[in-house]
């Protein structure tokens, strides 16, 4: 504790010295008015700030999604470089879930990445519980999606080594304007279901401004007992700057969302028929309300200081079937978070170099109640049972409270940019198991848990601009997540953790280049992730287990090419792609495992497209492929020992087993009639042209296949003032 002490004390010591630094000679003074202070490394993403980022990093605009009929955050992430989305599957089976993976890391909930939402935290406990089951945003309200996947981790955590996902809400705009807009799509199985979205909002002489978001998803999807998604995302975002220095942002958020889950298929009941369900009561609920305050202050054009508070009211139910479909159980979790991030950025020189410092600190209190209960069924009819939920057979409760203080220092020399950071994560998480009888009728022992943890986490990023248009960089980082509640809760004895889990640091390593002309442009990015001990979920009856040491290693690539540059009878029309090879493996003392492949996620992954404008007409045409993906089942056991199996055939109740490639090919034609007739756009399209099939699997509660999207008929309509 007092390495931290002191560190913290050092830190707060050059932020508070940096605004009284003598006053520098007028030739340096001439030159630092060329330069602005940036403090916020998310800020807007514009495409002159992605270019000067040190690490690989993609920003997907509000009209990319539109043009690729998104009617979900995963259509968004999809084609992202190193992003490897997972249909909705298992316990994250329904719309309100978000199954997202990067560069090798488990999809499952998407737990590796630090997940944001205007700069605010996406999970119900960012370190006790940061699986996305639910993902409270609908897409609809989307302005750009911003993914960091490297030169992210000195700010942004706590989980990080995924990387950072900032989804940036739309803005408010400065003259008074609206819009409202509709997708609805269906396939050849099961119903329609439809997006709509509507905005609101201006800014008056005065500098205040407000806007009214609202995006909600109804309707089926195109698997039986997958009939009832209702979303509703309401978004108030209010903005004042009452001077030309001092700016203040409130946003007020409301999410409701629930959905049915179709579960997974075992081998011969997907055979028979893909799109059919055998559970006709698991479902999916979740409610958020949240409020972010953000307070940013330019003292002068070299100084800036910004405090940003949240909180957060989180509640996420599920009721799922056991594999016999004897007991339905349910699993009510509430959640509160509160969270505070004042930072202070200032600019100066020291000799050749001009160097912008910036000192911030994070404070963020969790706190959770998570039970379990079960009803009986007969004939897949619940029975009644004593209580309004059932017999309640878990009872939990905990919190956490964490602390982390960053020191970064973006220093510019010559042709150079140095970024060196250190961030240091101060950690306490309790856990209690409440005494109750278990789903057995058996007594649960009251266990009293709890876990502190101080870690360093330095990095350190290098760019070489060799021009405007093209960068070279490198960076280092490192990444600690603290064990979660359930983690905690499994296994071991008494008050006692079980010994085989152990918190996960990563260190993640990157070189990469970077060149956009505006007429070409594109990005390359070799990536390795060291992990010493990779802790993996595995499946409902033996649970997270530690894989030992795990390693990800490959290559980034993306591209875009106006083709006009070579005819202009080609203007408006442009090609791009990525390409994406990881290699994920375990790496571990057992010789039959190691170099084999992590579960779920593809060693490559491809998009290819063109998209011409001309007049009023758009056409985008693209592909998507992604390789075999392994499903090898419960290669470790809760102890950490291997059970000597990796499985590649099918498995019979459809859990294990690798899972094919696919590739799938889309098409869409919009047509823009303009102001004149109220902004009108419309536009229609098809997804997976051909019908390929492709499906995952799932081991957790609600274990099996699940079958992907197939051929997908969608049309958009918006207008707007």
């Amino acid at each position: 504790m007092s390495h931290v002490r002191s560190w913290s004390r050092l830190a707060i010591a050059v932020a508070l010295a940096a605004p009284l630094l003598p006053a520098q000679a007028e030739e340096e003074t001439k030159e630092l008015e060329s330069v602005t202070v940036v403090g916020d490394w998310l800020g807007e993403a514009d495409q002159q700030v992605v270019q000067n980022h040190p690490g690989a990093r993609t920003v997907v605009r509000r009209e990319q999604m539109i043009e690729e009929g998104a009617q979900n955050v995963r259509d968004v992430l999809r084609g992202i470089p190193g992003v490897q989305v997972q249909d909705n599957n298992g316990t994250g089976g329904s719309d309100v879930s978000l199954n997202v993976g990067v560069r090798g890391l488990t999809s499952r909930l998407s737990p590796r990445s630090t997940v944001l939402i205007d700069g605010v935290p996406a999970a119900v406990a960012p370190y006790g519980q940061p699986q996305l089951s639910m993902f409270p945003l609908s897409v609809g309200n989307l302005d750009s999606v911003d993914v960091v996947r490297g030169a992210g981790s000195v700010r942004y955590g706590p989980q990080n080594v995924g990387g950072v996902i900032n989804f940036v809400t739309r803005a408010i705009p400065k003259e008074f304007s609206g819009d409202v807009g509709s997708t609805v799509e269906t396939a050849s199985h099961g119903g329609w279901k439809k997006l709509y979205n509507a905005f609101l909002g201006g800014t008056a002489d005065n500098g205040m401004g407000a806007a009214l978001l609202y995006s909600g998803v109804k309707g089926a999807g195109y698997r039986d007992s997958n009939d009832a998604t209702d979303i509703d995302d309401v978004m108030f975002k209010t903005h004042w700057a009452p001077t030309d220095v001092d700016e203040f942002s409130a946003n007020f958020h409301y999410y409701d969302g629930s959905a049915d889950m179709p579960g997974g298929l075992t081998q011969a009941q997907f055979d028979k028929d893909p799109y059919q369900s055998v559970r006709d009561y698991d479902n999916f609920t979740g409610r958020r309300k949240d409020v972010s305050l953000k307070y940013k202050r330019q003292i002068d054009d070299l100084t800036q200081v910004e405090v940003l508070t949240y909180y957060s009211d989180s509640f996420r139910g599920s009721t799922i079937a056991n594999r016999d479909l004897k007991t339905l159980a349910s699993y009510p979790r509430d959640y509160h978070t509160f969270g505070i991030e004042p930072r202070v950025s200032k600019i100066f020189m020291v000799g050749p170099t001009t160097q912008e410092a910036s000192i911030g600190y994070r404070y963020l209190k969790e706190a959770m109640h998570e039970r379990a209960s079960q009803v009986g069924l007969v004939n897949n009819i619940p029975t009644v049972q004593p209580g309004a939920d059932g017999h309640i057979y878990q009872d939990r409760t905990g919190g956490t409270e964490a602390n982390s203080i960053y020191l970064d220092d973006k220093i510019d020399v010559g042709n150079w940019t140095v970024t060196p950071g250190i961030r240091f994560e101060r950690i306490s998480t309790d856990w209690h198991e409440r005494p109750v009888l278990d789903n057995k009728g058996k007594p649960v022992q009251e266990k009293n848990r709890s876990k502190d943890y101080n870690e360093p986490l330095p990095a350190l990023a290098v760019m070489y601009h060799l021009s405007d248009e093209w960068k070279l960089f490198a960076n280092y980082e490192t990444s600690f997540g603290s064990l979660q509640y359930f983690q905690l809760g499994q296994g071991g004895s008494g008050n006692d953790t079980a010994s085989g889990l152990q918190p996960e640091k990563a260190k993640t390593y990157e070189v990469g280049t970077r060149y956009d002309n505006g007429t070409w442009g594109g990005e390359v990015t070799l990536f390795y992730i060291d992990f010493d001990d990779e802790l993996q979920y595995i499946s409902n009856d033996v649970g997270w287990t530690n894989l030992g040491a795990t390693k990800h290693q490959g290559i980034e690539t993306s591209a875009h090419y106006d083709l006009a540059a070579l005819d202009p009878v080609l203007a408006g029309l442009t090609a791009y792609g990525t390409f994406t090879y990881t290699r994920a493996t375990y790496e571990g003392e057992i010789p039959s495992f190691k170099g084999r492949d992590l579960p779920l996620y593809s060693r490559q992954v491809a998009t290819i497209g063109l998209r011409y404008e001309h007049d009023r007409w758009t056409y985008n045409f693209d592909g998507f492929a992604q390789s075999k993906q392994r499903a090898p089942g419960p290669t470790t056991n809760s102890n950490g020992s291997f059970t000597g199996n990796y499985i590649t055939e099918p498995s019979a109740d459809g859990q294990y087993g690798d899972i094919p490639g696919y590739v799938l090919w889309n098409a869409r034609v919009g047509y823009d009639f303009g102001p004149q007739a109220s902004n009108l756009k419309v536009a229609a399209g098809v997804k997976n042209i051909f019908d390929q099939m492709n499906y995952t699997r799932s081991s957790d509660n609600n274990a099996g296949i699940y079958l992907g999207e197939p051929r997908t008929f969608y049309v958009q309509g918006s207008v707007g003032f």
